[in-house]
């Protein structure tokens, strides 16, 4: 009997799922030294929470955003059916900020975990804290002068602000708690004995289970968390951080600092969960400016253009081009797919699964069929729980080989420190 074609479902149309999840793929890894589990690929939402019409929350004020840093980000609808596929597909981490969408991006995150009867135990929500909400709902504050704006005691990482961000996050989110909370930045205004001891309340109070830090320079961090250790409070667990094939400073900067040294078994080895992993990816990447703008989180160009969320952050255009070395890692990367016969992106996210200390790059992207060719997908959405399981499976277990490894480090050129201010 000839086999039955498998059914395919044009993408934008939602799959119909006729599986129990219980088929689906757990590949899970420690964070950190700690005991909680997480997939390998974190889903990032920073994507997540654009509205055509502002309608102030119920839970918070400020909440709530109709052109948040630009026309990046996804409407509630779409971004919805993006965490219920990544869900699906097996990934239990999701990643989001309270500055996000301006508190929007962590609305949708709750909203969607009720919409799609997703249970609470079985997913690992992260959030931020640091930067302070607008009450404008169009504006960001991000690395704005807040108290010339009239916003005191709203940002950074003091003890009053620590608290009533994580209690805002939380009634956003509609939990009861986070379970891992991210410091974004540093706070040089505030002393690290008030913080790290905010941090260990807002565990101890049940808002929060485990904390981590995010984009800093290595002797802040170190500081962070010795005071931790040493005065037996929470310590950080994780590391968000700026790090992919075309920027590799953190090899030099972070990474040293989050092992744990032999000679002293007190310090927990903690998990990096970089952002920006697919920054590798957009050079060969074929298609219109526009399209590089809408898919901007995954795969992006290395051209001289600005990308839509390069702009908004104000980084500089050729951030990753400053050295033609970086085209060269991008052809080889093109090159080890072709060998592999998988895409760019399943290679960017090979190779740093195989960089030590690496636990969860976080993946974000505008587009569904972006996030699945990210853990290995096509075009369409399968209809079929079982197939979305083999894509994930086949993007988390690409072996490279050394010599691979190598081939794709050689032509790398030093950077300027770039996405810690």
């Amino acid at each position: 009997m000839a086999a039955t074609p498998q059914k395919r479902m044009e993408y934008g149309k939602a799959p119909n799922y006729s599986e129990k999840r219980s088929n689906h793929l757990y590949v899970l890894v420690r964070l950190g030294s700690s005991g909680l589990k997480i997939s390998k690929i974190v889903l990032g939402c920073m994507s997540y929470g654009k509205s055509t019409v502002y309608l102030p929350s119920q839970s918070h004020s400020r909440s709530g955003n109709a052109n948040w840093m630009g026309n990046w980000v996804l409407p509630e609808e779409e971004a919805s059916k993006h965490i219920k596929a990544a869900y699906d597909a097996g990934i239990n981490a999701f990643d989001t900020a309270n500055i996000y969408s301006n508190g929007l991006s962590e609305e949708v995150l709750g909203r969607a975990l009720k919409k799609h009867d997703i249970p609470r135990e079985e997913v690992v929500i992260m959030t931020k804290v640091y930067f302070g909400l607008s009450r404008d709902p169009n504006e960001t504050l991000y690395n704005t002068d807040m108290e010339a704006k009239g916003y005191v005691n709203q940002y950074g990482l003091s003890r009053k602000h620590i608290f009533d961000s994580v209690k805002a996050s939380l009634q956003r989110l509609q939990l009861d708690y986070v379970d891992v909370l991210q410091c974004h930045r540093f706070d040089d205004d505030t002393p690290i004995e008030e913080t790290m001891n905010a941090l260990h309340d807002v565990v101890k109070a049940g808002y929060v289970r485990y904390i981590g830090m995010s984009s800093c320079y290595a002797y802040q961090f170190h500081a962070m968390q010795n005071y931790a250790i040493t005065n037996k409070l929470t310590p950080f667990i994780s590391m968000q951080n700026h790090y992919n094939l075309v920027y590799r400073e953190e090899e030099r900067e972070m990474f040293p600092t989050l092992k744990a040294p032999l000679w002293c078994r007190r310090h927990p080895v903690v998990a990096a969960s970089p952002w920006s992993g697919h920054a590798s990816d957009r050079t060969a990447t074929k298609g219109s400016a526009d399209d590089a703008r809408r898919d901007g989180l995954v795969c992006r160009r290395l051209t001289i253009d600005q990308t839509l969320r390069l702009t908004v952050f104000s980084m500089p255009p050729t951030v990753y081009t400053q050295h033609i070395s970086n085209r060269t890692v991008i052809e080889r990367v093109e090159e080890i797919a072709t060998k592999h016969g998988v895409k760019m992106a399943q290679i960017g996210i090979a190779w740093m699964l195989a960089k030590e200390g690496v636990s969860a790059p976080i993946v974000g992207t505008t587009s569904l069929k972006n996030l699945f060719e990210a853990v290995g997908g096509s075009i369409y959405l399968v209809a079929s729980l079982q197939a979305l399981t083999g894509v994930l499976k086949d993007a988390i277990q690409i072996k490279l080989t050394a010599e691979e490894i190598k081939y794709l480090e050689e032509p790398y050129q030093p950077l300027p420190v770039l996405g810690i201010a």
